[in-house]
Formats: C-alpha cells, sequence, structure tokens
C-alpha cells in the first residue's frame, strides 16, 4: 500500500522508518548486520486438490483469460502479506522500515532455451488488491517482459558491464553505499527482484523441485519464495489414512531479524488457510479473515 504522508527524518523513498520497536529487534541488526547471515528457511507441502477445483470453476466461466496456478498462489502471498504487514518490512542501514508497498518480483524467460534471455518482473498491489487484480496485472507484466522491450535494471546493468573493470568495481562500491541511504538511483531498481517485498521463483515451470534459496545483501527484500513441481504424492490425514493426491512444495526464506518464530508459523498459517479456501482470494486483500482457529 502507497505511502501518501510525507517523509520524514530517517525515512527512505521506499520505505518508514519503524522507530518505535522492541530492544532486541532495534539492536540485532547492528550485532547482525548483514541479511544472508540471517535467514529462517521453511518448507511447506500445499494440497492442491481445492486450488485445482476453484481454477476449473473460474476457468469454465471465463476461458479466454484463464486462472492459473501461478495466480493463486501470488494472490494469497499479497494478502497473507497486506494482512501480517511485518511480512513487508526489511532492514537496511542498521535500522528497520516499513515498506510503503507491497512488489512481487520474478524472473521472466523470454524464450524456454538455453540461449533464451530473461526479463526482470516487479509488480506492485495495493490493500484492495483481489484474485482478479493479480491475474490481469501478471498477463500485463509478463506481456511486457517476452516482448523486445529491454527493462530498466537490466538495460541499466547493459550499460554498467561495458565500463572497464576498475571503473565497474568502484561503481558497484558507490551503489552500496548510496543502498544503505537509500538513494540508489530509481532506473537502476526500478525492475529490480532485490527491491520487491517477495522475490519468487517458479522451478516448478522448468521441471525443478522446491528447495532453499539465499537472501541477498543487496536491495531490501526480506522473502524468497521458490516453488516446485506439481507431483503426487501420499497425503494423511488426522486418523493416519493415506490418500494419493496432487501437491506442490514451497520453500520460504525470511529475515530472521524482522520477526519472530511465534509471528512466522501464524503468517505461514494464515497463507496456507488462504490456498485451501481460494475463493477468499476475491475479496480485497485487506479484508481479514478468520484463518486463526
Amino acid at each position: 500500500m502507497k505511502n501518501k504522508k510525507r517523509d520524514k527524518f530517517g525515512d527512505r523513498r521506499d520505505g518508514v522508518w519503524v522507530k518505535e520497536t522492541d530492544p532486541m529487534h532495534a539492536f540485532v541488526p547492528y550485532l547482525y548486520p548483514n541479511r544472508a547471515d540471517n535467514e529462517a528457511f521453511i518448507s511447506e507441502r500445499i494440497d492442491l486438490e481445492n486450488i485445482n477445483r476453484y481454477i476449473k470453476e473460474k476457468n469454465s466461466e471465463n476461458p479466454e483469460d484463464p486462472y492459473k496456478l501461478f495466480h493463486i498462489l501470488l494472490a494469497a502471498i499479497v494478502k497473507t502479506i497486506t494482512l501480517r504487514p511485518k511480512m513487508n518490512m526489511f532492514i537496511k542501514g542498521y535500522r528497520i522500515y516499513q515498506r510503503k508497498s507491497i512488489s512481487l518480483a520474478f524472473v521472466v524467460k523470454k524464450r524456454f532455451a538455453d540461449d533464451g534471455h530473461e526479463a526482470l518482473a516487479f509488480v506492485e498491489f495495493d490493500e484492495k488488491s483481489t484474485i482478479e487484480t493479480v491475474r490481469d496485472k501478471l498477463y500485463a507484466e509478463i506481456n511486457e517482459c517476452r516482448s523486445e522491450k529491454m527493462d530498466n535494471s537490466t538495460a541499466g546493468m547493459d550499460f554498467l558491464t561495458k565500463m572497464p573493470r576498475f571503473m565497474l568495481r568502484f561503481v558497484v562500491w558507490l551503489l552500496h553505499k548510496l543502498d544503505f541511504y537509500g538513494r540508489v538511483p530509481e532506473f537502476l531498481i526500478k525492475t529490480d527482484p532485490n527491491h520487491a517485498t517477495c522475490f519468487i521463483t517458479n522451478l516448478g515451470s522448468i521441471g525443478l523441485k522446491s528447495g532453499y534459496h539465499h537472501l541477498s545483501n543487496w536491495g531490501t527484500n526480506s522473502i524468497f519464495v521458490v516453488i516446485g513441481e506439481k507431483r503426487i504424492r501420499p497425503v494423511y490425514d488426522e486418523e493416519g489414512n493415506m490418500t494419493m493426491k496432487e501437491t506442490l512444495d514451497l520453500g520460504l526464506t525470511l529475515d530472521e531479524r524482522i520477526a519472530d518464530g511465534y509471528y512466522y508459523s501464524k503468517t505461514v498459517k494464515l497463507l496456507k488457510y488462504l490456498l485451501d479456501n481460494p475463493e477468499l482470494l476475491e475479496l480485497p486483500a485487506g479484508e481479514e479473515v478468520d484463518y486463526d482457529k
């Protein structure tokens, strides 16, 4: 959600400085300043039965612009982050910031081939977003990425890599200093996934399993989600009865400095609840749901 308030001292272009926090969370960034050194990894398996049913029903009504699993997953992530605001925080320059908008980023392969180029997709959402909003924005962004046009961040990197090595090393050093204060030129990071709320990679689309992916010390990204391939696996109910169902594995890497384990536990519980009840994604992202049962 966009913050309409005027920036105050200590705020960044992309975040509001969270000054009122408990002493431990305020002090930890000084003890452990690097995001990549503070990763918490969570692996979850999602039962796709209700999602598959929902997609089939929605697409029977509107086959021209079909809903896909990727749309459901990203809509659930948007709603989860909206309702769990600490998931939209980041740490930079030893300070905790509340991000001013929700942004999801992912890499788009222009052509599925070894020499196929990649583009960086970067999409923003707010508390009014629904599954329909997510679907429409993703279709538009992916079509843009697969055009001949080069995205802003890729164009910036293309320009910089033409410099001599000694000059490029100095520029990268300078960019890290600017990043510390939130002053990196926007044209360089406008579509940089490392400056998004959540960086997503869909390994399932290329037939790979889910797993761990590191965070980066560059940028502000505090959540990395890896989507694995769909597979038929045994699922057990509370009585121990086994059923073979289509499932999906998710890997979530989080910056453990921005929240505690209890907060993360409830966040994952909400995400799984939304994926088990995808019709709730038709509600605005900011509308509460009763998931803590």
